[in-house]
């Protein structure tokens, strides 16, 4: 379950309910969770307990939808699903794997956005996305000049205004359906001690240190 509670119909937003009828039919968002890609759609629902966070986050989908952009949509999905990988949210990644099949990414450059460094099936300018958002995601925004020289070489400098906001977005979407657990980031920590077996020595290191002297 998310970490926050959910507000469905019942909360009365024009705006949110407009949405639940395109996500849910006529179901209870909450009652009856479930959308067509197979998400709980609990992001939706954890959102709109804050009306206007739902409504501005909404419209900047919205936003890059927009036949205003001129960022080629490949690159735009390429950011977005690398952000998620990147951030560790199965959410993000997974809803953008399908978003980057939409705007006709083959299945290999999908397959290979986990390990693009050693993938050959990307262009230089698709690598230097992929870089970049690497250095917007892992590395704070320290980016190189040379990857950022080879971002230049191939897109104006509005294209990389929208893909950097584009990425910075969904890195932050990412960060909080971890945090809240919203979505496929409803998940039990993974890094836990083992327990060892009954009346084992557990300072293994200890048992080495004096084996070895």
């Amino acid at each position: 379950m998310p970490r926050l509670k959910q507000a469905g119909r019942e909360a009365e937003n024009p705006f949110a309910n407009r949405i639940f009828d395109i996500l849910f039919g006529e179901r209870d968002p909450i009652a009856e969770p479930g959308t067509e890609t197979g998400t709980p759609g609990n992001w939706w629902t954890v959102f709109n307990i804050v009306p206007d966070a739902f409504k501005h986050t909404t419209e900047g989908f919205q936003f890059y939808r927009s036949k205003n952009r001129k960022l080629d949509p490949k690159l735009r999905e390429l950011g977005q699903t690398r952000a998620g990988f990147a951030v560790g949210s199965q959410f993000v990644f997974s809803q953008h794997c399908k978003a980057s099949r939409d705007v006709g990414l083959t299945e290999d450059q999908i397959a290979a956005i986990p390990h693009w460094q050693v993938a050959s099936c990307f262009s230089p300018l698709e690598r230097a996305v992929l870089a970049y958002t690497d250095g917007l995601v892992l590395q704070r925004g320290r980016i190189p000049d040379g990857v950022f020289d080879a971002l230049k070489s191939g897109l104006s400098d509005e294209e990389i205004l929208e893909l950097t906001y584009i990425t910075c977005t969904y890195m932050m979407h990412a960060i909080m359906s971890r945090a809240l657990k919203l979505e496929y980031d409803d998940v039990d920590e993974r890094i836990v001690e083992i327990a060892a077996p009954k009346d084992a020595n557990t300072d293994v290191m200890s048992m080495v240190d004096k084996g070895g002297n």
